[in-house]
């Protein structure tokens, strides 16, 4: 690590870093994706169309999507417009229709139909991105990711992870801090964390356990 990126760290990061796994190890043990999902094209599809939705509405559509389309050689042969009215409580789901449809058809083409264990190669794929990829991989192929959301920007920041605000970066801070065998672990606790406790409006400092020695960054 250079002294330049070691400036950049908050301080005390590296000791908090330890205390914040402790205490996400003490309350989220078991934390995991809250996506539904049985086969990694099932995971990849249902991460898409997390982008800018609710989990719980995800898992409200995907059933009576995949009972219609239970892998990319059956969705390659859709249209979007065969998929909007499954998704149609989704946000942006005309725009995700398009991508699913786009992204069986390169499945089928590139890669026999299945998902690749890579993360370039997931990435490359429409509706997917750096988020996507680490969340896909790390959830079906054991892939260490830190898959960086609003939640887990969040609560980098004001746990006093780091200062960035650009995903990447954040990324980057978060696997310096923390063991590689613990990323995929911490992605999912933070976020769990940001719903219950550390939410965006109203976090709740006083029945958090991490009160003590959180920094607070940013809350009023």
């Amino acid at each position: 690590m250079t002294a330049k990126l070691a400036a950049q760290r908050p301080r005390g990061a590296g000791a908090r870093a330890a205390q914040v796994l402790e205490a996400l190890e003490t309350l989220y043990p078991d934390a995991r994706t809250e996506l539904d999902f049985q086969t990694p094209f099932e995971l990849l599809v249902a991460t898409v169309l997390s982008a800018q939705a609710t989990d719980v509405s995800v898992n409200a559509a995907t059933p009576a999507l995949f009972a219609a389309y239970p892998d990319a050689h059956a969705m390659s042969e859709a249209q979007p417009e065969d998929l909007e009215p499954l998704i149609r409580r989704i946000g942006l789901y005309r725009a995700k229709a398009r991508n699913l449809a786009a992204l069986a058809r390169l499945l089928v083409e590139r890669h026999g139909g299945e998902v690749p264990n890579d993360f370039d190669a997931v990435v490359a794929l429409p509706g997917a991105g750096r988020k996507t990829a680490n969340v896909v991989l790390s959830n079906a192929y054991g892939y260490p990711a830190i898959a960086v959301d609003t939640h887990v920007g969040r609560l980098s920041r004001r746990l006093g992870l780091s200062v960035q605000t650009n995903p990447d970066k954040v990324e980057a801070d978060l696997q310096a801090l923390f063991p590689r065998e613990r990323w995929v672990f911490l992605h999912h606790a933070l976020i769990l964390h940001g719903r219950r406790v550390c939410t965006a409006r109203k976090p709740d400092c006083p029945g958090c356990v991490m009160n003590t020695f959180c920094p607070k960054v940013g809350v009023a």
